[in-house]
């Protein structure tokens, strides 16, 4: 808590128009351990507001391009701190471990690092666990002490190549869990806290289309898992030492049309993050009398913000929206109450509605959007607006805080949400609805989004934008192919555009890992039919397009950039024949690649590609674009 009032204090000094991105920051005994520019640092506890920290490793010493701190982890005595680094142009990571003395030093450091826990032995020494990542694909895991008595050996291999292998330490500390992971698919291991040299145990093995997640208080473990009727996620509990399926006792299950967000174990409480019918809610269930005591969240809010917390009595975390940054709430067990911070209060609510709609698709099913718009705005037909869609792997579509989109709806635009299936918004069965041979109906939900906002009031075709990043472009790219009159221009970023050939070339590192969501049309003459019918690439033909923003990047390893080009290289062609059919006086569509330089997926926080995609809109809508960079330039330092 004392970690989150030096954020809420810096915020309230400045001025209300900025905001400040916070890296990684962890407390850990009497300490704050967090970056301070190029330096990995800590300082005590109740000087975290001074400028009195301790610097235990300078950055630079790894000679990267702009590093940054991307997850701390300290050791239980506060002997080591390890630290994963990251640059911003690239998915790699180095994990560096700190020796904490009166001199601090690098003891190691260890390349392609994914997740990593530390772990105390029956001798009090310090063990990390750690997963490797090549290619993205993460099959390893490792174990490494430090000091005289230094090792690092493999202590795990998953042989299946459509598997991801990810740690996580319980609440307590008790146990850490090692996750084996595909899209529909998991198997936990546990490695006992207190002997991390002895074998794992098996929780349950692998059944297809079972998935499960370990917490453990007070020798038992309790289990978020899908296993049962209905296949959504739902709460079970079993004795530690009686792990298996068998002995799984149901404790509390979810209402219809619910995802499950997070799960966060205290002493006595459960709490669970949710969200109901496109609403956020917080579950607190009292574990020594069961009682559950549900909160419906504010209107306003969209999406959660967790926060590591060690204080049994408090449950702090921040809601958010696209267009309003983080507000702190605890939930205070003691007085069964939630408290929301106090202090400044952001203009925008006051200044902008939030609406929760819905749109019938071809099937009949109800797709929820969420809508953004200045209060004061006037005749909605005439207002530009921006849709957003994801829907795939279960995802869902990202609403996080973001500046340009707050700049966007102060300057009349209409933002607007799609949650079509494929995505994860409304449970498991949202997501099963729209993947491999269904793939077809968030197409139909989204085509059924747009034209519901028209009808509704809100803009028109010649006014609408369409923006997504990485499998997103799959229905952006499809859309385009299958009603292009709706759009008037898209962005994409990163963009998933030839799903056949690239799900068909197993030498890409995610094309084993995404069978389960996309199909198989290497082996399976169903799947291969039916993503021809929708695959952007596949479908490319002489017609009138929206003009189309992408931007890509040049060692991309999750999208590569050869069928990002290769689908602008078709595109233009086909825009060209329906121009050179159409004679004199057609006005053809912009179509830009911007190709960026690194190997990163996707840069959410790039100024220049924030710029050049807000740009490309105003441009093509012909709207002046003045005030709204002056206006961004409120929150983005240029």
């Amino acid at each position: 808590m004392d970690a989150f009032e030096k954020v809420r204090t810096k915020l309230e000094t400045q001025p209300q128009e900025e905001y400040e991105i916070i890296n990684a920051e962890i407390k850990h005994g009497g300490f704050v351990y967090y970056q301070e520019g190029c330096c990995l640092v800590r300082s005590k506890d109740e000087e975290a507001d001074n400028d009195n920290y301790e610097v235990l490793f300078n950055l630079e010493e790894l000679k990267l391009d702009q590093p940054f701190i991307d997850c701390i982890r300290v050791a239980p005595d506060e002997k080591y701190v390890a630290a994963k680094i990251r640059t911003e142009d690239s998915e790699a990571s180095t994990c560096i471990i700190v020796k904490l003395s009166d001199q601090p030093a690098m003891e190691a450091s260890f390349p392609n690092v994914s997740s990593f826990e530390w772990v105390k032995d029956e001798e009090d020494e310090d063990v990390l666990f750690y997963t490797f990542q090549r290619n993205l694909r993460c099959h390893d895991v490792y174990r490494a002490t430090f000091g005289d008595n230094k090792r690092n050996e493999r202590f795990y291999t998953e042989k299946d190549p459509s598997y991801f292998v990810f740690l996580y330490l319980t609440k307590d500390s008790r146990f850490l869990t090692i996750n084996i992971m595909n899209k529909t698919t998991s198997e936990v291991w546990l490695i006992d806290g207190l002997s991390p040299w002895d074998p794992p145990v098996l929780i349950q093995k692998r059944i297809h289309g079972v998935l499960y997640y370990v917490e453990h208080r007070d020798d038992e473990l309790y289990i978020l898992t899908n296993v049962g009727e209905p296949t959504e996620f739902k709460l079970m509990r079993t004795a530690a030492d009686t792990p298996a399926i068998m002995n799984w006792d149901l404790f509390f299950t979810m209402k219809r049309n619910t995802k499950v967000v997070d799960l966060d174990m205290f002493k006595d409480h459960c709490v669970l993050f949710l969200k109901h019918s496109n609403l956020l809610y917080v579950n607190v269930i009292g574990l020594a009398d069961d009682s559950v005591r549900s909160l419906k969240l504010p209107p306003w809010a969209c999406g959660f913000i967790m926060d590591t917390n060690s204080d049994p009595k408090n449950c702090p975390f921040q809601l958010c929206s696209p267009i309003r940054p983080p507000k702190y709430y605890t939930y205070k067990f003691a007085e069964g109450k939630l408290f929301e911070e106090t202090g400044h209060e952001d203009p925008i609510t006051k200044t902008s509605r939030v609406l929760r709609l819905e749109a019938k698709s071809k099937d009949g099913k109800l797709v929820p959007m969420t809508v953004f718009h200045k209060t004061d705005s006037e005749d909605l037909q005439k207002k530009p607006l921006l849709v957003h869609v994801y829907g795939a792997y279960g995802m869902d579509l990202k609403m996080n805080f973001r500046p340009e989109r707050r700049v966007l709806v102060d300057d009349g635009w209409i933002l607007a949400y799609c949650h079509v299936r494929g995505g994860g918004e409304l449970g498991l069965q949202w997501h099963a609805d729209g993947r491999l041979t269904k793939k077809l109906n968030g197409l139909a939900d989204l085509e059924a989004c747009i034209k519901t906002l028209h009808d509704q009031g809100f803009s028109q075709p010649s006014l609408t934008t369409l923006s997504a990043f990485s499998a997103g472009g799959v229905l952006v790219g499809a859309l385009c192919n299958s009603n292009p009159e709706l759009l008037r221009a898209v962005t994409l970023e990163a963009p998933f555009l030839d799903v056949l050939n690239t799900m068909m070339d197993t030498t890409l590192p995610l094309t084993l890992e995404e069978l389960e969501e996309w199909g198989n049309p290497s082996s399976d003459e169903k799947h291969k039919n039916y993503i021809k019918r929708y695959c952007p690439y596949q479908n490319i033909k002489p017609q009138h397009y929206p003009s189309i923003h992408i931007t890509a990047y040049e060692n991309d390893e999750r999208v590569p950039l050869k069928g990002i080009v290769n689908y602008t290289d078709k595109l233009k062609e086909a825009i060209m024949e329906h121009a050179k059919n159409t004679g004199e006086g057609y006005q053809a569509p912009n179509i830009i690649l911007d190709i960026q330089p690194g190997g990163n997926h996707v840069i959410e926080d790039s100024h220049k590609k924030i710029t050049a995609q807000i740009k490309f809109l105003y441009e093509e809508l012909g709207l002046d674009s003045t005030s709204v960079f002056e206006n961004l330039k409120k929150y983005l330092k240029f």
